[in-house]
């Protein structure tokens, strides 16, 4: 049988390419966002910690980690290690001594922060212009009246903060003693489509309530990126770090090719 042109699918041979998403300096804003800190005041050693945490989640999905992520990983090190280090005590301050090691890494968030914003803002006027998909919001928002909080689209540090979430939860289920049966994901995604159709929209959580084991967990999520890169659906949250849920969308022209799609690479 011929291998050249077949889907690999397994976990292990899956790569989700991370510049379909976000950045280091988004991480580094989800994290500030989600401890409510001050970014001019940064608590670099939580900050540092919770970014590792993402980072070795990422690693362990077999993410495509970029090299800009762990160089952010070496610079909040160096900088939480020189946090650390004794100060010099001097009676008044001198010519060039040395700023906080915090302030070149916050001048650079503001300004991405900036950049950010407007982004967004082209974003959704373009989005507005096109009227190409309706937000869910829009369809509820006068049923629910003044209290509603409107939508947000899922960045991919949320998504990760959820599946932790997930994934902790599983520890506190009874170990299976039965080998798990590993689905490929383009299976996986059909299935999630499926269910997709029966409903206008699915809980996060929901999506993996028929997953026993940590490997149908991990499954499942990279087939969600997967889907979200190919426009398959569309993602929300009810204000910050409030409930997911995931929407179906009719796929446009334009939309990527399935990785490992010999349609892919043809001009």
């Amino acid at each position: 049988m011929t291998q050249s042109h077949e889907f690999e699918s397994s976990v292990d041979a899956f790569p989700v390419r991370l510049d379909h998403f976000e950045g280091p300096l988004d991480l580094l804003l989800h994290l500030i966002k989600k401890h409510e800190v001050d970014i001019h005041d940064i608590p670099i050693a939580l900050i540092t910690a919770q970014y590792l945490e993402v980072i070795e989640l990422m690693d362990a999905l077999n993410l495509d980690v970029a090299g800009e992520f762990l160089v952010m990983a070496a610079t909040l090190i160096h900088i939480k290690s020189r946090t650390l280090l004794p100060r010099p005590e001097t009676a008044a301050t001198v010519e060039g001594e040395e700023e906080d090691p915090r302030d070149a890494l916050v001048r650079r968030l503001v300004e991405h922060q900036k950049f950010k914003a407007a982004a967004e803002l082209l974003h959704e006027r373009e989005q507005v212009r096109a009227a190409q998909w309706q937000r869910p919001d829009e369809r509820v928002a006068a049923l629910a009246g003044d209290d509603y909080e409107p939508e947000l689209e899922v960045d991919l540090f949320s998504l990760l903060n959820a599946f932790q979430s997930v994934l902790n939860r599983l520890k506190g289920r009874p170990r299976t003693l039965l080998p798990a049966e590993q689905v490929p994901i383009e299976v996986r995604i059909e299935q999630l489509l499926q269910r997709l159709s029966e409903h206008e929209a699915c809980g996060f959580e929901a999506l993996f309530a028929d997953c026993d084991d940590r490997a149908g967990l991990i499954v499942t999520f990279l087939a969600l990126l997967e889907m979200i890169r190919l426009k398959l659906v569309r993602v929300f949250q009810s204000g910050s770090f409030g409930p997911i849920r995931v929407y179906k969308r009719p796929r446009p022209a334009d939309a990527p090719h399935p990785i490992g799609d010999p349609e892919a690479h043809r001009g």
